[in-house]
C-alpha cells in the first residue's frame, strides 16, 4: 500500500532505537523525509548510518537534543522547522513503589512524557494548521488506560498524555492537521530484552520460557501471549502519519496485543 507521504518531513523523537527507530524506519520506507532525535550525539550518529544502511533510499539526519528540558525542546524545533509529521515517542520508565517515589521523581516524568510532547507541539502545530495538512501522533501506551501499580508516576503521565492528545484534535478541528494517540502494549525493546535475560537468569529457565512465565503471571490479559515487535507498532504509526487516515482523529489506537480488555 502506497501510503502517500513520498517527501514529506518527519520529525520522531526518542528514535535512535526500539519504537522509535522502529517508526522512523517505517517512515523512511514510505519515502518520506525523516529526522532522529536523541540526546546523545553519538547516538544519533550510529542511529542515522543504521537506518540509511537498512533503508538505502532514505533521506534522514538527526539531531542531539535533550528534550526533557525547555531549552532542549527548543533548540529541537528550531532545528526541525517545517515538519509536517511529529511523533512524539519519547518517554522514561521506571518500576518503583509508591512510597519511594519522591516529588523529584513525579516531576521528572511530567517533563520528559509530558511537557516535551507539549512544547514540541506548541513550536511546530502553527505551521501545519498555516499550510493545511498535518499529523501528530503521540505515543502513549496501555498503562495511560490501566495504570500500572509498580510505576504510578509513569501511569499518570502517560494518561496525562491521552487527555492531551485528545484536546489537540479538538483544538485542531477542520484544519487539516490531525492528532493521535497509539497505545503499545508489552514490546520487544532492547531494554525489554535485557529485562527478560535477568528474569531468565534470576528464574534458572531460558528466555523463552521467561516470557511464558511474564504473560501467564504479570500480563495475563494478553491475547497474543508474546511481546509485540517494534515493527508492529510502527507499521500502525506510519499509517497514522498518512494522508489515509485523514478521518482518525482524536483516536487512542491500541497495538497493544489485546492486553486491555475492553471494549473501547
Amino acid at each position: 500500500m502506497d501510503l502517500q507521504i513520498q517527501g514529506k518531513r518527519a520529525l520522531v523523537t526518542g528514535s535512535t532505537a526500539g519504537i522509535g527507530f522502529a517508526i522512523a524506519s517505517a517512515l523512511a520506507r514510505e519515502g518520506a523525509t525523516v529526522v532522529l532525535n536523541g540526546r546523545d550525539a553519538a547516538r544519533v550518529a550510529q542511529a542515522v548510518q543504521r537506518l540509511q544502511a537498512s533503508v538505502p533510499q532514505a533521506q534522514v539526519s538527526g539531531i542531539a537534543a535533550d528534550i526533557t528540558t525547555a531549552a532542549g525542546c527548543a533548540q529541537l524545533a528550531q532545528a526541525s522547522a517545517g515538519v509536517q509529521i511529529l511523533v512524539n515517542n519519547f518517554g522514561i520508565f521506571d518500576p518503583q513503589p509508591f512510597e519511594a517515589i519522591g516529588d523529584d521523581a513525579w516531576q521528572r516524568f511530567f517533563d520528559a512524557n509530558v511537557m516535551s510532547g507539549v512544547r514540541l507541539t506548541r513550536a511546530l502545530l502553527p505551521a501545519m494548521q498555516a499550510t493545511g495538512w498535518g499529523r501528530v501522533v503521540f505515543i502513549n501506551s496501555e498503562s495511560g488506560v490501566n495504570p500500572p501499580t509498580e510505576m504510578i508516576h509513569y501511569g499518570m503521565s502517560k494518561a496525562a498524555q491521552l487527555s492531551i492528545s485528545r484536546g489537540l484534535a479538538q483544538h485542531c478541528a477542520g484544519t487539516g492537521v490531525t492528532v493521535n494517540a497509539v497505545l503499545p502494549g508489552p514490546t520487544r525493546t532492547e531494554g525489554v530484552e535485557a529485562f527478560l535475560a535477568k528474569l531468565a537468569a534470576d528464574q534458572g529457565v531460558d528466555v523463552d520460557e521467561a516470557e511464558r512465565r511474564f504473560f501467564r503471571e504479570a500480563r495475563p490479559t494478553s491475547l497474543v501471549k508474546r511481546f509485540v515487535d517494534p515493527s508492529e507498532v510502527a507499521a500502525l504509526v506510519a499509517y497514522v502519519c498518512s494522508p489515509l487516515s485523514a478521518a482518525t482523529t482524536g483516536a487512542a489506537l491500541r497495538v497493544d496485543g489485546g492486553v486491555l480488555s475492553s471494549m473501547c
